[in-house]
């Protein structure tokens, strides 16, 4: 299909995109990022494409998301930054229906991702599998591997991103086939019955200092002089990446090039920011 969907667009006629990310955290507000993607995209009963790539996050891994991806620093230090793979990510996306399993976690880590490239939010449709058991079933659990045994569709490799998709997939194809039954054969209807579309995160409205927007939106490097929280003040360049929070508490995400990793500094604990006078590209070190 050239065109975007919509909703009275025939299921059968629609090319979806199944997405799925490992990430370095739970939460992308707190800094945390992809250090896995995978995308798979298929109309009809047919696969049309696919893209995986193991992502270097310029941060640590957390223990407690290498013990659930079974991902290391070692694995993803030297792949591709996100910045690298954007545009096949973006690729993979256009002219389709995103696809996940807990959606808003997904698109809350590419948006971030989106905003740290200076690019516009997705427009656009997103089908969620987790609200859809919830609404259409009455499964005990509904995580993505006791939801693929409760409908009988095979499990590829758990907690890993083409894995999860590929079971994702299957996991949508006997939902659909299961609403079809009812007489859901539009997207619109398909929509209706998880509620509505899952929507692309809103950015948060936040008041900066000056010389932070200017380093953003222009690309320059920052000095800062950062208290720890043990009460150590140190100093160093960063280059900016993104503003993440939950509103009381803000958090600078950036590229620290002393430590050659990114880095995340609460706000409050940022005792003095000066510009560079150099602009850097916005994708991470050098």
């Amino acid at each position: 299909m050239s065109n975007d969907p919509s909703p009275s667009d025939y299921l059968g006629n629609i090319t979806f995109t199944v997405l799925d990310v490992e990430t370095t955290g739970l939460s992308a507000d707190s800094g945390h990022r992809i250090c896995e993607i995978a995308l798979l995209r298929f109309r009809g009963g047919k696969v049309l494409d696919s893209f995986e790539s193991l992502i270097d996050p310029q941060r640590s891994i957390s223990p407690g998301a290498s013990a659930v991806n079974r991902l290391t620093d070692f694995q993803v230090n030297g792949q591709p930054i996100f910045g690298q793979v954007a545009h096949e990510v973006q690729a993979m996306l256009a002219c389709s229906v995103l696809v996940a399993h807990n959606a808003p976690f997904d698109l809350s880590f590419l948006a971030a991702e989106w905003r740290r490239l200076r690019w516009p939010p997705r427009l656009g449709f997103t089908v969620d599998t987790l609200t859809l058991a919830r609404r259409l079933y009455n499964f005990r659990r509904n995580n993505l591997v006791e939801v693929a045994r409760s409908l009988r569709v095979r499990i590829d490799q758990e907690h890993r991103a083409m894995g999860d998709v590929w079971t994702t997939l299957r996991v949508l194809q006997v939902m659909l086939a299961d609403l079809n039954r009812q007489g859901a054969v539009t997207l619109g209807h398909l929509l209706d019955a998880q509620g509505g579309n899952v929507l692309w995160p809103e950015p948060q409205t936040r008041h900066l200092p000056p010389v932070l927007e200017t380093a953003m939106s222009e690309g320059r490097r920052l000095w800062l002089r950062y208290r720890s929280p043990q009460g150590q003040v140190s100093e160093r360049w960063v280059e900016p990446l993104d503003v993440t929070g939950d509103g009381a508490t803000l958090y600078l995400a950036a590229y620290c090039l002393q430590r050659g990793e990114q880095r995340t500094f609460r706000m409050d604990r940022i005792l003095e920011m000066r510009l560079d006078g150099d602009p850097f590209d916005g994708l991470g070190g050098d």
